[in-house]
């Protein structure tokens, strides 16, 4: 497997981490059942996308992403500041839309700086692209 294949690949599994953690930590605020089971199903979906890259990491007995602690504790952290004093849905929607912003942008970076890598990495991706691209707009509606 290509270097550029394997930054790939790290970049969604740590983007899918993050995403799967922020909605682990927001979920616990949210009070409004149709938000709850939108933030459920893009968990799953995450999920899905997340066990892609690392299966395909795996089969190629190449290293995936580790976080760190430092990394959780901010993230979490973050989420808790930014919802301290107001965690109506629009808040939480908010919050959701600008993880999902700053994943694209991560997302998009890593993919122009690994050209290289091959059309299964890339396919994974771009299906990351797309799916918070998607919530995005579904989540527009909670705001």
């Amino acid at each position: 497997m290509k270097k550029d294949d394997q930054e790939i690949l790290r970049a969604v599994q740590k983007n899918t981490g993050m995403a799967i953690q922020a909605i682990d930590t927001i979920s616990e605020k949210v009070h409004d059942e149709e938000l709850r089971q939108e933030l459920s199903r893009e968990k799953l979906l995450y999920s899905v996308i997340q066990n892609k890259a690392t299966d395909r990491l795996q089969s190629e007995r190449a290293e995936g992403y580790h976080g760190s602690t430092m990394q959780d504790l901010m993230l979490r952290g973050g989420i808790q500041m930014n919802t301290l004093t107001n965690c109506s849905t629009s808040k939480i929607a908010e919050l959701m839309i600008q993880g999902s912003s700053r994943g694209i942008t991560n997302m998009w970076r890593s993919m122009n700086h690994h050209q290289n890598s091959g059309n299964t990495s890339m396919e994974v991706a771009r299906e990351l692209v797309d799916f918070e691209e998607k919530a995005i707009g579904r989540l527009k509606n909670f705001l």
